[in-house]
């Protein structure tokens, strides 16, 4: 049924071209993830990023069955800080930055992250953020460095497409 709805090809298909790095902020079981690492062929990466052991142990086990091992870098992250090394050629946080205590140090570290021409998609929920959360979350980003490519439409959802302001 998520399928259905989010469907995660028609997310992010087409901000993923092949070869490239890209990064699942806050993963979970791997729905995106999975997608993603299709989506980037044999030569890219995704960094699947969670703070639960759990969930990435899920999405190693999903991978596996999957033949996509090669594809995901399992990365646990620390309440704060994700504390990865790697730019990326795109980021989603998808259903998470409400989740994050401190938004503008996280914006700021996802932003350092980006390659010149990267960009990086929020989704929130609209049922769960208010038009003004969102907003809010908007505007740290700015000031996080970041400024709005587009706004892409996705059913019951607000989302945003940011880039590194050059």
């Amino acid at each position: 049924m998520r399928k259905l709805l989010q469907n995660p090809y028609k997310i992010v298909d087409e901000y993923i071209k092949e070869g490239q790095v890209v990064m699942d902020l806050g993963c979970g079981p791997g729905f995106f993830s999975l997608a993603m690492a299709k989506l980037v062929g044999e030569k890219g990466k995704v960094i699947s990023v969670d703070i639960q052991d759990e969930m990435l142990q899920i999405l190693r086990h999903k991978s596996e069955l999957k033949g996509l091992n090669s594809r995901i870098i399992f990365h646990k992250a620390q309440p704060g800080k994700l504390g990865i090394s790697e730019m990326v050629d795109f980021a989603l946080a998808f259903y998470m930055v409400h989740e994050v205590p401190d938004k503008k140090s996280f914006l700021i570290e996802v932003a350092s992250h980006l390659k010149p021409d990267g960009r990086f998609l929020i989704v929130e929920p609209k049922f769960h953020v208010s038009k003004s959360n969102f907003d809010n979350t908007l505007e740290l980003a700015r000031s996080a460095g970041l400024e709005q490519v587009s706004e892409p439409k996705f059913s019951f959802d607000r989302a945003v497409l940011l880039k590194p302001v050059s």
